[in-house]
């Protein structure tokens, strides 16, 4: 491990060092198993604290992407059966936005619950004029244990007369879920299961009490062993506290304590001053990232977009909502990390009945360096072959595109070649 440099009171990092700290405390710094298990998954959520959910499946839904980043290729069908068809270790919840996390952390959101039930005790809310809805639905999950929205809907009393809309008890489970009355049971194929807390969630975490303080502190210390090294704005977002005198308060109690270290990391400034930043004690610093890695957009590398671009220099923002002509890098783009350099983004689309991983298009990034093509194509195999992949096809749309179709083509033999409608004849290689 590196030594970090002292010139003051306080240590110094360099830009480098930083990423370097941050990618080891997200698990990249660690050999890739040769076979992918429980354990390991469980040992990287411990890292991430957090793994958001996010619906998209063009190539791969997000909660699956960062576990395959970290460990390679792996059976999806083994999250499935430690995050989705079980709450024995972990449950969803707002500990970002909508997140798998370990079901005993439950009452470390209890504040954002009382939040969410004090909001709705205003009158004007929803919830006032459709009491008789909720009452419904709590008696539907007590009597029947947990349901998927669909039961609740086969099941509606519509012959009670014209109260009944189906909107409504899907808002109505929400609500109860964000209050914390309600608990995910696991999923359906990508379906909620609903039921009541007590009957998700165990007795002893369910009535633990930790008071807003200490639960932000809990989450800020959490926050920080995860990057490594953070600002107070990056410690604020990882669980979405969104309060950053509190967050700062943490911070300083954390320092007092002993578990951070303030630190001032080179070129991490703001109108020409530094940046205020701490160090987790137990954080490593390797002497170099011998991993290359796709990256999901809610990874929690990059999902911070102002981190992203201090720590990566990577301006990044998710397209999907943006009209098709007027995309700058496609639809769902995912960084590749080379080593300690996000080096460039990749639209990729999973095609499964023709049993291709279209590269719809590619693109350097500022820190990529000659040679990058070869990780990068590395990459795109390793991707199609955990999606079950036979074939890699590769569009000209982007100044990576034709290198990186070349490297693929030099080490694999089934990479074809298609237009996309964005594509112009020339194209920059590197």
């Amino acid at each position: 491990m590196a030594r970090i440099r002292s010139t003051s009171a306080v240590p110094t990092l360099s830009a480098a060092e930083a990423r370097r700290m941050t990618l080891a405390s997200q698990g990249f710094s660690r050999r890739l198993p040769d076979a992918v298990v429980s354990r390991h998954l469980h040992r990287a959520m411990e890292r991430l604290g957090v793994l958001q959910i996010d619906s998209v499946n063009v190539f791969a839904r997000s909660h699956y992407m960062p576990m395959f980043s970290r460990l390679g290729v792996y059976d999806p069908a083994l999250l499935d059966r430690l995050f989705l068809s079980r709450t024995t270790h972990y449950v969803e919840y707002l500990a970002h936005e909508a997140a798998f996390m370990p079901v005993a952390d439950w009452a470390l959101w209890r504040f954002r619950m009382d939040d969410w039930r004090r909001r709705a005790a205003d009158p004007s809310r929803w919830m006032h004029a459709h009491t008789r809805t909720l009452d419904w639905v709590r008696a539907e999950l007590r009597d029947r244990g947990p349901l998927r929205p669909a039961d609740l809907r086969d099941d509606a009393p519509r012959e009670r007369g014209s109260w009944w809309d189906w909107d409504e008890a899907k808002l109505a489970l929400e609500h109860l879920w964000r209050c914390g009355e309600v608990a995910i049971a696991g999923r359906v194929g990508f379906e909620r299961r609903y039921g009541l807390a007590e009957q998700i969630v165990p007795a002893d975490v369910r009535e633990q009490r930790i008071e807003r303080a200490d639960a932000v502190r809990e989450l800020v210390r959490r926050a920080a062993r995860s990057y490594g090294v953070a600002t107070a704005s990056d410690l604020n977002d990882y669980y979405r506290l969104r309060d950053l005198a509190a967050v700062r308060s943490a911070v300083d109690d954390l320092v007092d304590a002993g578990e951070l270290e303030p630190v001032t990391v080179r070129g991490w400034e703001r109108g020409g001053r530094p940046v205020a930043a701490w160090r987790h004690t137990a954080a490593s610093l390797p002497r170099r990232i011998d991993r290359a890695a796709l990256l999901t957009p809610f990874d929690p590398v990059v999902w911070f977009r102002d981190r992203a671009l201090r720590v990566f220099d990577l301006d990044y923002r998710i397209e999907i909502y943006v009209p098709a002509e007027k995309r700058r890098y496609g639809y769902y783009s995912l960084p590749v990390l080379v080593g300690d350099r996000i080096v460039a983004r990749v639209d990729l689309k999973a095609d499964r009945a023709g049993s291709v991983l279209r590269v719809q298009s590619a693109w350097w990034e500022p820190q990529a360096r000659p040679g990058d093509a070869e990780a990068v194509a590395g990459e795109l195999a390793r991707a199609a072959a955990w999606q079950g992949l036979e074939r890699i096809s590769v569009s000209g749309w982007g100044d990576a595109a034709e290198a990186v179709a070349r490297a693929a083509q030099s080490r694999h033999d089934g990479v074809e070649r298609h237009r996309h409608p964005r594509e112009t004849p020339l194209a920059t290689a590197r």
